[in-house]
Parts: structure tokens; C-alpha cells; sequence
């Protein structure tokens, strides 16, 4: 079977396969975009068109009056195979399976990419994927003492509540408390260290970094070793106990004395950059005051005179404090009037989206780094706080975009383009990476979901960016890839895979190749790429040993390339 594509003329030359890559659709002007819109104000009164265009316009707006300042041309618009591959791997991670790619290209509904999206954002891979993408960012790639069953319980308790479709601001609450099965993990890998635990928190939920004010006061920013002590005083007084949990599996209690300092010998105050913190010979160590960042010191009542913090036995976990400050730097945090929460969250959203975020990187705010749209993420801000932290929201509206469906190439060099004025093109991650074997040879999504990395893999995939937009493939990458059998066992015929049903297949060279490439990498062939992999499959070999390996090598070419390593 055929499929209907958009354009057959090749829009990047060939990829390490030795094929050309054809995918460039018709071409169509933000200004021209902008134009439809303001006809349609015209015969809509304000407040009549669907409330969730407003957002992806303005998004479409600022990005355009951003490449007009610089004088940048506009992007075309993607084609429909670069958008399906795109939001496949964005919102699901993973590639479209044969039967999705067909229902997509064979749709000739005006709405359709619109409709796909819905659909994706309903689908449980979304939920998925979410959980996998805020996994890493909350624990990284190797937290020390955390075992991978204990990972995936919490996953699945971060895909539950995307699932759910929780507000952002209840989700930090829920981390930052931590009182629900399977969400201590967050505070479990800093093992009650304070510092650890406030770098943390102020990088990832407030995108500042506040660790640079340990020593001296920050050489670049406002802040000061008085607000890295502060901040950290609201952290001293947790615990994390590991204790047996219902099955005689280990688990994680995250607890809080109601006793416990920060304390320091010297001045908090005047210390420049660079320099130690001033002391006095013999200076006893004082208690800091817990205080909220950028604000008033903590109102804390008085211990009773009395009061002894219980002994705690091994693996015991402490009474309620009777004054949590944890507690109260959570309700700060999760405040809708906090001024870095929701700024860092989108931010955050935005770049995983569109490659950057408007500050880069994105959990570094400080005076030196001015967003590269600052009116835009204000914007975004509002709106995100408005909608009440809705997440999925914000994704639809960004994906919806113009911006995020232009296409991905153009005379930008850049990795990650500051304006955005070509897609991001990005390797994928290695759970991307091994689902969508799963799919595009025919195991299904569901064996796609249960594929679970090796150690091998993760050690030579599991950081294919930095985040800086410096990815470089490394020669133990390629010899994995291409000399391993973890990925090459995939594309061998087996089991009512797809090589070995396109093996027992009557259909017509033409067609099983159409499938291979529709499968693989979510378009159809050129007619070069076509003749030579009938070519070389149609030989027609009587021995099925020669014919298996044929279609294992036709099968690894395209997976082995760069067009399937990376996001287009």
C-alpha cells in the first residue's frame, strides 16, 4: 500500500545510511498564519474562540516579533512525517507504530495534527513519558542507595499523578511533604543532608542556584550566604529512614525533629566572592534563623523549656515535630504568589518542548541571564498560574504552536537556536531509543513499555545530551550500537516480528520495503532508496538462512542511521 505524502523533494542531504531524507512540506508563513487569525477575530466576538487557541497564538506572536527584531527568517512548516516522529517521541517516547503512521498520512482532515495531539495527551505512554522525563530531573541518571525497584515505584507514582492530571503546585507539594506511598524517593537520595537537599530544591522547583552562596556571597547574583543558611534552615531537622516495607521490600520514611540548627562561626553578611567568611578567634557557632528566599525570616515558636528530642531507635521514625518548618517552606514554595515557582516550571516545560528554555539553562535565573523572550515567558507564567497549574495544558498549547511545528532545518547552526528559529533536532534518550525498536519491529507498544534498559545500555547511552546542546556521539556509543547484538537481535527475523512478517509476506517487494521505511522512520522511501532495498531483498535466495540475514541487514540499515538516532 501507498501512502499519501506531502512532497517528495529531499530536504537535507543524505545520512550515515548513504539515503536521501525527503520531508519538506508546503511552506506557510507565520505572517499568513497571523492573518487567519485576525479574520477570525473579526467574525468571533472576544471570548468566542475556543479559549485553548489564545495561548498557542500568543506563543506563535512572541516568537515572530522575536525573529523580526533580529531580522531572522521565519522557519517552513513541518512536514507531516517530521511532526509525527516529533510529537510521537515528545509526548509518548516513542516512535508511531505502522498501523499509526497510516491512520495519520491517510487523514485528510484540516484539524488532524490538533486531533492527534488530544489524542497522545490522552494516551497512557503520555503519562508515561512524563513520569520518565520528571524521574530524571528529579533523581538524575544514578542517585546513590536507590535500588531499581524502588525507582520504579516511584515513577509509577509520578505517571499516577499526570495521570490524574494533578496541578504542578499540588505535585511539589506532594514531593515536598512527602507523606504518600512511594514519593519519598526525591528526599531518600540526599540522605538527610540539608545542603544537598536545599541545592536541590532551589534548582529544580525555583530554577535558582542558591549553592554558589555556601561559601561567599554569590559572585554573580543578589543572594547571599545569609539566604543560602536560611533557606537551608528549613531542611536541617529532616530524616530519611529506610525501613521494611509490606512484602519485606525497603522503603523510605521521610521524617522531621522538632530540634536542630544551621549554625555558623562568623559574619553572613559582606562576604565577597571569593573570599573566606569573616571570623572572630574563639567566635562560638550561632544558630541561623530559617528565611524564606529573598524575604522575612521564619515566625517559629519557642520549644518548651522541657522539651528533649526522643531517642530514636535504628530505622525508627521520629513523632511529628511539633513545629514543622518543612512544612512551612512547602507552603511557601507551592504559594501562588511565589515568584519563582511557576516562572521555573515553565520554563522548564517550554525547553523540553522546545529544546531551550527562555533562560538557559533552565534552572540557572540569575541577573546575568536574561530570557531570551522575556515577555513570552511572562506570559506563560500567568497563564500556567491562571489555569491553575495545569500542566497537560501547557503542553497541548506549546505543541499546538506554530513554533513548535516549524520545521528543522534552516541556516541556524545552533543545537538548541536562542529564538527558536528552526526546530531542535536531539538524539533520543535511551528509553526512546529502546521502545522504539520495540515498535518499529513489530513487538508492540505494549513489550515497548515493558523494555527496560540494561546497564550496558545506559552506561553508553544514558547521557545522549548534556543539556547544553553539546552532544557528541562517542566512539563506545558507536561500537555499541553497531557491534553490540542488544540492538542488532531486534532486527533479526523472529517470533512473528516484523522482518520475519515481511518474510512470510506475498505482497510485492515495493510494498514490504513502503512498510520497512513507514515503520522505521515514519515516511516513505525516494525512489532511489526504494530500488536499492528491492534490489537487494528480491534476489530471491533459496536458502531462508540467507534470506533472514538479507532482511536483518535491510532492517539494521535503517535503525543503525543517524535519522533514526535522532528526533527527525
Amino acid at each position: 500500500m501507498r501512502i499519501r505524502s506531502d512532497s517528495h523533494q529531499p530536504d537535507a542531504p543524505a545520512r550515515e545510511s548513504g539515503f536521501a531524507h525527503p520531508r519538506v512540506g508546503t511552506r506557510i508563513p507565520l505572517l499568513a498564519l497571523r492573518a487567519s487569525v485576525l479574520c477570525a477575530a473579526i467574525y468571533f466576538p472576544a471570548g468566542a474562540m475556543a479559549a485553548e487557541t489564545v495561548l498557542r497564538d500568543t506563543i506563535d506572536r512572541e516568537v515572530q516579533a522575536g525573529w523580526e527584531k533580529e531580522k531572522l527568517a521565519p522557519p517552513a512548516h513541518s512536514t507531516d512525517a517530521v511532526f509525527l516522529r516529533r510529537v510521537y517521541l515528545d509526548l509518548v517516547g516513542m516512535v508511531p507504530s505502522y498501523e499509526e503512521v497510516n491512520a495519520f498520512f491517510n487523514d485528510n482532515g484540516p484539524k488532524k495534527r490538533e486531533l492527534l495531539i488530544d489524542k497522545l495527551l490522552a494516551d497512557p505512554r503520555f503519562f508515561s513519558n512524563q513520569a520518565t522525563a520528571w524521574d530524571l530531573v528529579l533523581l538524575g541518571r544514578n542517585p546513590q542507595g536507590i535500588l531499581p525497584q524502588q525507582r520504579t515505584a516511584f515513577r509509577k507514582w509520578l505517571a499516577t499523578q499526570f495521570e490524574k492530571n494533578e496541578p504542578y503546585d499540588r505535585i511539589v507539594h506532594k514531593l515536598l511533604t512527602a507523606e504518600e506511598e512511594n514519593s519519598q524517593l526525591y528526599y531518600a537520595q540526599f540522605r538527610g543532608s540539608a545542603d544537598d537537599t536545599t541545592t536541590s530544591v532551589m534548582r529544580v522547583f525555583l530554577g535558582t542556584q542558591l549553592q554558589c552562596a555556601k561559601c561567599h556571597d554569590h559572585p554573580f547574583d543578589i543572594w547571599t550566604q545569609r539566604d543560602y543558611y536560611g533557606m537551608t534552615g528549613f531542611f536541617v531537622r529532616t530524616l530519611v529512614v529506610e525501613v521494611a516495607g509490606a512484602n519485606n521490600d525497603k522503603k523510605f520514611v521521610v521524617g522531621e525533629k522538632s530540634t536542630g540548627d544551621v549554625t555558623f562561626t562568623g559574619s553572613l553578611s559582606g562576604t565577597k566572592a571569593g573570599e573566606a567568611p569573616k571570623k572572630t578567634p574563639n567566635a562560638k557557632a550561632e544558630p541561623v534563623k530559617p528565611k524564606f528566599l529573598g524575604g522575612a525570616e521564619l515566625d517559629e515558636p519557642e520549644l518548651p523549656q522541657d522539651f528533649q528530642e526522643p531517642k530514636l531507635k535504628d530505622k525508627e521514625v521520629p513523632p511529628k515535630p511539633l513545629f514543622s518548618r518543612r512544612e512551612k517552606a512547602v507552603e511557601w514554595i507551592t504559594a501562588k504568589d511565589n515568584p519563582y515557582l511557576a516562572k521555573a516550571a515553565v520554563n522548564r516545560i517550554w525547553a523540553q518542548f522546545m529544546g531551550r528554555g527562555f533562560v538557559h539553562p533552565v534552572d540557572d535565573f540569575n541577573s546575568s541571564h536574561e530570557p531570551s523572550l522575556p515577555e513570552l515567558l511572562k506570559t506563560l507564567e500567568q497563564a500556567f498560574v491562571a489555569h491553575n497549574y495545569d500542566v497537560k495544558w501547557l503542553i497541548r498549547e506549546i505543541v499546538n504552536s506554530e513554533a513548535y511545528q516549524a520545521a528543522d532545518v534552516g541556516p541556524s547552526e545552533d543545537a538548541m537556536p536562542k529564538l527558536y528559529e528552526r526546530a531542535r533536532v536531539r538524539p533520543l534518550s535511551v528509553e526512546e531509543l529502546l521502545a522504539s525498536l520495540h515498535v518499529v519491529t513489530g513487538l508492540g507498544v505494549d513489550s515497548a513499555l515493558k523494555s527496560m534498559p540494561s546497564k550496558d545500555m545506559l552506561q553508553y547511552l544514558g547521557q545522549p545530551t548534556d543539556g547544553q546542546g553539546t552532544f557528541q556521539g562517542s566512539l563506545s556509543e558507536h561500537l555499541f550500537l553497531h557491534n553490540g547484538d542488544t540492538f542488532r537481535g531486534l532486527c533479526r527475523p523472529n517470533k512473528d516480528n516484523l522482518p520475519d512478517r515481511l518474510l512470510k509476506s506475498t505482497a510485492g517487494w515495493e510494498a514490504k520495503v513502503d512498510q520497512m521505511f513507514l515503520s522505521v522512520l515514519s515516511r516513505i522511501p525516494t525512489s532511489e532508496e526504494r530500488d536499492r532495498f528491492v534490489s537487494y531483498l528480491n534476489g530471491e535466495p533459496k536458502d531462508p538462512k540467507v534470506a533472514a540475514q538479507r532482511m536483518e541487514e535491510a532492517m539494521w540499515v535503517l535503525v543503525s542511521g543517524s535519522e533514526f538516532r535522532f528526533n527527525r
